[in-house]
């Protein structure tokens, strides 16, 4: 696949594990532009990677991310202490200036391991974040970048698009090394509806490769998400056949993550390759997603 030259894939090489987490930089007359940071447990990564492609950390000035979510823009507080500006979805903005909720609702899964597998969060100053509105453009020097909303597997989603080049953060799903497109689906957020909609947006637009990141570009972009639609669906099936019958997580999890162990496996999925699908998107997290999903449905 040609790539264009003025992006460069940034691997975050997340849990020790290479192709997991991407952050994205994108040189312009200007100055290069981020695309995500990835958690800010991978900053030493990230830094690095800036350098080999020729900059300082200190030089970006632009942050872009598809949402709050750690893995996706846990590091961005760092780069607006230098002076960045952090663009984010409306929703998204509040808990990047007062993090406090966000945090300890991800130390409640994540325990003793937050710190390892996130590192620190710190808030950031109301001036140095930037809210998008749906279908909004951002001139950043030569670089044009329209910011599409695309909810579904959070409310605060954006898929930022650039020219041909579509960054979809985790609306286009995990798939690691060309193999099986997976559905992260942690909660709160997860639902299906909205997701298919954002899913039936981007088959819509002008775009030649989703960079997706977990993990990098694709171009078989309608095959692709054909093959999320379907898994979504399928999850979703899955998980409320146990739900409905009133089973336990506790239960339902080791169950599910046979479930999804097993279709990787059949996917022709390496050993090395499932331990990079469970770190970028762990099973576990999507019982929890959908259950909540299926319960919020209960109650409409």
């Amino acid at each position: 696949m040609k790539l264009p030259p003025h992006i460069k894939l940034l691997d975050l090489n997340f849990q020790g594990n290479d192709q997991t987490v991407a952050a994205f930089l994108l040189e312009s007359n200007e100055g290069p532009v981020l695309v995500e940071t990835g958690p800010h447990s991978t900053l030493a990564q990230l830094e690095a990677g800036i350098r080999a492609s020729g900059y300082t950390p200190e030089d970006i000035r632009h942050v872009l991310v598809t949402h709050i979510h750690l893995d996706h823009a846990g590091a961005a507080w760092v780069f607006a202490r230098q002076g960045a500006t952090i663009y984010v979805h409306p929703l998204g903005a509040p808990h990047m200036h007062q993090p406090e909720k966000l945090y300890h609702s991800a130390k409640l899964i994540y325990k003793e391991q937050m710190e390892t597998l996130w590192g620190d969060l710190q808030p950031i100053a109301e001036e140095r974040l930037r809210t998008v509105a749906h279908q909004e453009k951002i001139q950043i020097g030569n670089l044009e970048f329209t910011a599409w909303h695309t909810p579904g597997h959070a409310v605060h989603h954006i898929a930022w698009q650039n020219g041909s080049d579509l960054f979809t953060g985790d609306v286009a799903g995990v798939r690691i090394n060309r193999g099986m497109v997976a559905a992260p689906c942690p909660p709160p957020d997860i639902h299906i509806p909205n997701w298919k909609e954002s899913i039936a947006l981007i088959r819509e637009l002008s775009v030649e490769r989703l960079w997706l990141t977990h993990f990098g570009p694709i171009n078989d972009i309608q095959l692709h998400l054909d093959e999320l639609e379907f898994r979504l669906d399928k999850w979703a099936q899955w998980m409320w056949k146990p739900f409905s019958q009133g089973t336990s997580i506790e239960d339902i999890t080791p169950l599910f993550q046979e479930f999804a162990a097993l279709e990787l496996i059949e996917a022709g999925t390496g050993e090395f390759d499932m331990a990079r699908y469970e770190s970028a998107n762990p099973a576990w997290m999507s019982v929890a997603g959908l259950m909540r999903y299926w319960k919020k449905k209960m109650i409409v």
